[in-house]
Formats: C-alpha cells, sequence, structure tokens
C-alpha cells in the first residue's frame, strides 16, 4: 500500500527526519547546548525498573545497527551530501529487513 500511495511508513519518516535532526546538530559548533545535549550523559543512580525508551537509546541502537561510533558520526555529517545518504541507507537498510521478516511468515 506504501508503494501505491508513494509515502513512507510513519515509523520510517520519523526515523528519517530524526537523523537529519541529528546530522544538523552534529554539524553546529561543540559549544552549542543543543549538541551538548545530544552526547550529555546524566549521573547517578535510576530508578528500579526497565529503563526508559529515550532518544539517545534509540539513536544507539540505530548506530549499532550501522556499525558507527559518535566521532565516525561527526565526520560524516560535515559532509551534507555524504550524510543524505548515510539517512537514505539507514532508512532503505530497516525497509529491507522488515520486508525479510514479512515474507518469513
Amino acid at each position: 500500500m506504501w508503494e501505491r500511495t508513494n509515502q513512507l511508513p510513519a515509523e520510517e519518516e520519523i526515523r528519517k527526519r530524526r537523523w537529519k535532526w541529528i546530522g544538523h546538530t552534529l554539524r553546529k559548533s561543540s559549544n552549542c547546548i543543543t549538541r551538548q545535549a545530544l552526547t550529555w550523559n546524566p549521573e547517578g543512580k535510576r530508578k528500579r525498573g526497565r529503563p526508559k525508551n529515550t532518544l539517545r537509546r534509540i539513536i544507539e541502537a540505530d548506530m549499532k545497527t550501522m556499525n558507527y561510533n559518535w566521532t565516525e558520526l561527526e565526520k560524516i555529517a560535515q559532509d551534507r551530501v555524504g550524510w543524505r545518504m548515510l539517512v537514505s541507507g539507514l532508512c532503505s537498510f530497516t525497509r529491507s529487513n522488515r520486508r525479510k521478516v514479512v515474507a518469513a511468515n
């Protein structure tokens, strides 16, 4: 159905926009508050129970699937064309994985 309407599923659209924003933020200077907030790691103990699914955890899960770390992403983000290719590759990667799961069922 998504092909007929020429649209991305909502999950992929959100992921695509999130990574576009990350690239925008990584291109900012290192003393910018949004850049610092992106890589900030709070200290102290957390509450009992399952950890909350934060933006940072979602980003790091995507980074793990792409085999990148923060320093590599900062270098790639400086090249806007390269960053666009990375973002489009991430979206097509998740789309192809979903198709494999659907085909297996």
